[in-house]
């Protein structure tokens, strides 16, 4: 993309652009973290009230079709794309997507908090599969909207799992927990 062209669909001058931003990739980065910056405050109130991990699925569902009807799930998709081939794009993309996993992370804390999850989960570790399962699930909604339901669906069984497990009582979660760290010792 040139700086003619984003000058253009702006209705601005090109010196304009490199005026304020120095560079095309200087524009498109700053035009990321602001657009997610944007989406996440919008975002934000709600991931704070989600109370269960079926909770935080059913606002990502939420997210992702307003997301998609706004075209920012295009736009992601673009950068994302581009940032393979383009190590300019590469770290403004990760900055923005880390963005997420900051907040991600912060819901994930709050709910896994006193569950025995809690003990064995790397948490930063979970945000970041969280949110590249939501960027993938995206995508491939493009391709197979039925394929990608049927994941998500997956997800929703696995955090009825969680939720069974948490509500177990203090001798099986005792059990559970001592099963556990045998399990992961082994690692």
């Amino acid at each position: 993309m040139s700086a003619r062209t984003i000058a253009a669909a702006a209705g601005v001058n090109q010196a304009l652009v490199f005026y304020h931003f120095g560079t095309v990739d200087d524009l498109l980065t700053a035009a990321c973290r602001a657009s997610t910056a944007d989406r996440i405050g919008h975002w934000s109130t709600r991931l704070t009230e989600v109370s269960s991990l079926r909770e935080l699925l059913a606002v990502g569902q939420e997210l992702h079709e307003r997301e998609r009807e706004l075209g920012n799930v295009s736009v992601l998709a673009q950068l994302l794309a581009g940032a393979q081939a383009d190590e300019r794009l590469a770290a403004p993309t990760a900055a923005a997507l880390q963005l997420w996993v900051d907040e991600i992370e912060s819901v994930l804390r709050r709910l896994l908090a006193g569950s025995p999850f809690a003990e064995i989960a790397d948490v930063p570790g979970l945000a970041r599969a969280v949110c590249a399962a939501f960027v993938g699930l995206e995508l491939y909604d493009g391709v197979d909207r039925s394929a990608a339901r049927q994941a998500t669906a997956a997800l929703d069984q696995l955090a009825v799992l969680i939720e069974i497990v948490d509500d177990l009582g203090p001798v099986a979660r005792r059990a559970l927990r001592s099963r556990v760290n045998r399990a992961t010792r082994r690692d």
